[in-house]
């Protein structure tokens, strides 16, 4: 969870042993799972997902990677992202073929997310800035002073020492297992690693990629169909970066709005994935 300013992390009332299951209860919360519960089944549900579900998975993580570029700066049109083959070198070009291959990454990594979320989370940026940054910093929590770019979020950055405490402290509640919904999850997942920002750059792609693996992992969304990171892009970076400084300040409110947020988020990627569906079943996809 996001800490205070005092650099502590606030427990929610009754935290107990299982912390994340707590923040189900705060106000709002409860009808955001609900919600995305919901709109999900719907997807879930649609007849062409009985034979073409592989087609309504790739076309979710081709959106999903648009749309998280988009977050971080690359805002391009589905159809060059869909056309375009030369990801490789910089600016825009680089951060789309980024958030391409974390899509791509994640899809591997559940099963190595259940023994080791550090492990997935240095893949991740490995995968991210391969070939970029200098190779020493590829893969691995920031050191000292080294900096971070990551321009969207404009939060204070935590030194590497509460960095690589909060991270320890974030595996160890995923490790010990939560009775808390999927979205609870996978909204204090990205919420903390973006508060955070623990690598020197494709902090945003990484925390929007961990966030698609507990959603996958959870069994909420086995086969992916459910992109939030479309819902983030269409909701816009205003109320992303918004709803992430209410998430960073600890308070109850500023968390319960943070996950109503990614709930929205979830809804909104349920819902493009319906018209793709659609889609598909009028032959025009």
């Amino acid at each position: 969870m996001a800490a205070d300013s005092r650099g502590t992390t606030p427990a929610p009332p009754n935290a107990g042993a299982d912390p994340l299951a707590a923040l189900a209860s705060l106000p709002g919360v409860a009808d955001a799972v609900d919600s995305v519960r919901k709109g999900v089944d719907r997807v879930y549900g649609h007849r062409i997902m009985r034979r073409r579900s592989n087609e309504v998975t790739s076309e979710a993580a081709l959106r999903g990677a648009r749309g998280s570029a988009a977050l971080a700066g690359a805002d391009w049109a589905l159809e060059e992202v869909r056309r375009r083959t030369d990801f490789g070198v910089d600016g825009e070009p680089r951060t789309v073929g980024a958030a391409l291959r974390l899509t791509a990454e994640a899809g591997q990594l559940l099963s190595v997310w259940r023994q080791s979320p550090l492990r997935v989370l240095a893949r991740l940026h490995l995968v991210a800035a391969s070939g970029e940054a200098p190779d020493e910093t590829v893969g691995r929590p920031r050191l000292g002073a080294e900096p971070v770019d990551e321009p969207l979020i404009e939060l204070a950055l935590p030194d590497a020492d509460e960095v690589a405490g909060r991270l320890d402290g974030l595996a160890r509640l995923l490790l010990a297992g939560t009775e808390a919904p999927a979205l609870v999850t996978a909204a204090v997942v990205h919420g903390e690693l973006l508060a955070l920002r623990p690598f020197g750059s494709y902090n945003g792609l990484v925390a929007r990629a961990a966030e698609r693996i507990v959603l996958v992992g959870s069994g909420l969304d086995p086969k992916s169909i459910c992109p939030a990171e479309v819902g983030h892009a269409e909701l816009g970076r205003a109320a992303y970066v918004a709803a992430l400084g209410g998430y960073a300040s600890g308070t109850p409110e500023g968390v319960a709005a943070w996950i109503a947020h990614c709930g929205r988020a979830v809804d909104l990627g349920s819902r493009e994935s319906t018209a793709v569906c659609e889609a598909l079943q009028r032959g025009a996809a």
